[in-house]
């Protein structure tokens, strides 16, 4: 499991925040690992398979209870035995840390 999991998803809230770019996102990308597409350097994407249409629920259920308790809410498309998880900083126009740190929070509810 990443080491990013172990860390608190603060999203970006200064006016001045930026997406990551070049090396920052490269190096959190692979700090983030298992499966983890980096779409265009604008967003995080991987999808999860589940035994069951109930299974991918419950799923989609605890991401988005997580996502509502530190305001970062992804973008999930559910289908039977699968979810896509799609991550971005829309504030910042694309990447910011706090969608790798989420990513990695993300992975620990499926394993």
């Amino acid at each position: 499991m990443s080491k990013l999991a172990e860390r608190e998803i603060k999203p970006p809230r200064r006016k001045d925040a930026r997406a990551l770019q070049g090396e920052e996102l490269t190096d959190l990308a692979d700090q983030l690992g298992n499966d983890w597409q980096v779409i265009e350097s604008h967003q995080l994407e991987k999808t999860y398979k589940f035994d069951d249409f109930k299974g991918a629920l419950a799923f989609t259920n605890r991401v988005g209870e997580l996502a509502e308790s530190v305001d970062h809410h992804p973008e999930i498309c559910l289908t039977w035995g699968k979810a896509r998880v799609t991550l971005w900083t829309h504030s910042v126009g694309g990447l910011s840390e706090a969608d790798f740190v989420f990513a990695a929070h993300v992975d620990q509810i499926a394993a």
